[in-house]
């Protein structure tokens, strides 16, 4: 049995009609088993740790755990884990050879939890509406940069229907670290600048 994570939730926002969704950093000793469990399924091939042990996803978490440019949240919807949630510095990550980085450009990544029972509509648009509510406030975003690999078409159109401009196609250099080891990916840009209103 896994402990739940005791940290703090960085941000807490109530979704009409859809609960409340909370973004609290990953405790990489208490969540690894449940993180484990999800990125190594079929579904989540496009993550890219689809032949990591537990301890290695660990080891993973614990490196982007003590960086001050990349992190990473375990989703809550009314007290229940549903979705992993990273952000990062465009300037400090590979993206950044990619395209022209803007002061305020802030990257993300985005895996759903399996689903505990039927599907329920809107439950990503939902998620989706929380995560953008705390980029564009407590996250400090000016600019929500994602890069979805390129072959996965359900990501690119969930992008679209969020209201990012796509980018063009490109290929994400590989980064062999002794500490992490990114392969090359292609990849497709999205953009989406912060509401006039929030600023």
């Amino acid at each position: 049995m896994t402990t739940a994570s005791t940290r703090t939730p960085v941000h807490t926002h109530l979704v009409e009609g859809f609960g409340t969704v909370t973004i609290t950093p990953v405790d990489p000793a208490a969540d690894s088993a449940r993180i484990h469990s999800w990125v190594t399924e079929e579904r989540a091939r496009f993550w890219g740790m689809g032949e990591a042990d537990r301890e290695l996803v660990q080891e993973i978490y614990e490196d982007v755990d003590r960086r001050t440019t990349h992190h990473a949240f375990m989703v809550g919807l009314d007290g229940e884990q549903v979705a992993l949630f990273q952000t990062y510095d465009c300037a400090e990550d590979r993206v950044s050879e990619c395209y022209e980085v803007r002061p305020g450009d802030v990257g993300v990544h985005l895996l759903i939890g399996p689903s505990g029972g039927a599907a329920r509509h809107g439950f990503t648009g939902g998620l989706m509406e929380a995560f953008l509510a705390y980029l564009f406030t407590d996250g400090g975003a000016l600019r929500v940069v994602a890069e979805p690999d390129a072959r996965n078409a359900k990501a690119i159109a969930l992008l679209e229907r969020t209201g990012f401009e796509l980018g063009p196609e490109v290929e994400l250099p590989e980064i062999d670290l002794p500490e992490v080891y990114l392969p090359a990916k292609p990849a497709r840009l999205a953009f989406l600048s912060r509401p006039t209103a929030a600023r």
